[in-house]
């Protein structure tokens, strides 16, 4: 099985789950654009779990969604407060049970923000009010942007999976 079998079936595990529970989700992603949310529809019957998802590439998009400029400001674009900021906004927004936020960069500095760290990653998982904040670093030089994605998916599966 590849790792991005892998990968899915984890997926499909965590949307079996949350159908299962009742319970809704919805995203708010930056680096992923849109992986996390891809990922848990491949699963029939998704439209049952996931409320929405927004790609939030910019900071402007993160602010429009309900990011506060203040937060994006003081702390950065990466940082555990701004994806904290994510997971409640997409999570209030469309009043889902879970919102994730993450936010980070890939392998290369970001032009548009000079705080940028090569694989500097940061998550939040927000279930019943209580937020899950993590980061993690890339280390290893991966071939394309998918696959990039994809190990960014893949850890936050991980994290989700010990959460519901």
């Amino acid at each position: 099985m590849s790792t991005q079998d892998f990968i899915i079936k984890k997926y499909e595990s965590i949307t079996k789950t949350l159908i299962s529970k009742h319970l809704t989700i919805t995203t708010m992603e930056s680096c992923t654009a849109g992986m996390i949310a891809n990922l848990l529809t491949d699963t029939e019957g998704s439209s049952a779990i996931l409320k929405g998802a927004y790609i939030t590439y910019s900071n402007e998009a993160k602010i429009l969604q309900g990011v506060p400029e203040n937060i994006i400001n003081e702390y950065g674009v990466y940082s555990i407060e701004t994806a904290t900021h994510m997971a409640n906004a997409c999570k209030k927004s469309l009043g889902a049970d879970i919102g994730i936020g993450v936010t980070g960069t890939m392998g290369n500095i970001d032009p548009n923000n000079a705080d940028s760290v090569p694989g500097e990653i940061y998550a939040s998982i927000n279930i019943a009010d209580k937020v899950h904040a993590f980061s993690f670093q890339i280390t290893e030089a991966l071939p394309t942007r998918h696959d990039y994605k994809l190990y960014v998916a893949d850890k936050i599966a991980d994290k989700l999976l010990t959460l519901i």
